[in-house]
């Protein structure tokens, strides 16, 4: 991965420069932030590959960070938070994070969280050609070359966790994918206990923009007790 780079936003300078020093040693370009209005100026002239916002940052928190972000941008964004409640956890997937840690965290897991996010990012955005391949079916056409989705020739626009998922449910359209199948496929990390409702949380914010562009609300279907499948 080459010219890679990355947005740190924490308010606590000694976590941002500790975060800055692996990253940088990663040869990483890292750009360091102390404040959501410092980060939002970087967002807008750095071709960014990936955020780590804390959550709590003064004036506005690393949540509304994160909404202005997806508003127009789809790279990797990892959350911080010093807090262990899932709630905090689901609100940042829910407006659009690709994952998260809780501190005080070990800096080379974040480092591993931010090279996996990367890899995922860069696979569907640069494929390989063995990788060049669309899926197309009831008006809903996903590329992996192109990193597109439209349906009805409406675009859709997915981070890449999203991507992961649709993709995923696509390959395997009309059987039912676990919660654990997909988060070991799309995470590529051994389940944890708390998987599912991340799992869930990625599910409901995709099915809200497949659902709004298709005009219909049972594209995705959860199947109870036992996970989740796409058919037409």
């Amino acid at each position: 991965m080459t010219n890679v780079q990355i947005l740190v936003v924490d308010d606590e300078p000694e976590i941002a420069d500790l975060i800055s020093l692996y990253l940088t040693n990663e040869n990483f370009t890292v750009h360091t932030c102390y404040s959501a209005q410092q980060a939002l100026e970087r967002v807008e002239n750095e071709p960014l590959s990936l955020a780590i916002l804390d959550v709590m940052l003064p004036g506005m928190d690393g949540f509304e960070l994160c909404r202005r972000i997806r508003e127009n941008h789809t790279f990797p964004v990892i959350m911080l938070t010093a807090r262990t409640a899932d709630m905090d956890k689901i609100t940042g997937l829910t407006i659009g994070a690709d994952d998260y840690l809780t501190k005080p965290f070990n800096p080379l897991e974040l480092v591993a969280r931010v090279k996996a996010q990367l890899r995922r990012a860069t696979r569907y955005s640069e494929g390989s050609p063995q990788d060049r391949d669309t899926i197309d079916f009831g008006g809903l056409v996903i590329s992996r070359a192109t990193h597109e989705c439209t349906i009805n020739e409406k675009p859709v626009v997915l981070t890449p966790i999203e991507f992961s998922i649709l993709w995923e449910l696509c390959e395997n359209r009309g059987q039912v994918i676990s919660s654990e199948q997909l988060f070991r496929s799309v995470w590529g990390e051994k389940y944890y206990d708390g998987g599912s409702n991340t799992v869930m949380v990625h599910i409901r914010h995709l099915r809200e923009k497949i659902d709004k562009a298709a005009g219909r609300r049972d594209l995705i279907k959860t199947v109870w007790g036992v996970g989740y499948k796409i058919e037409k």
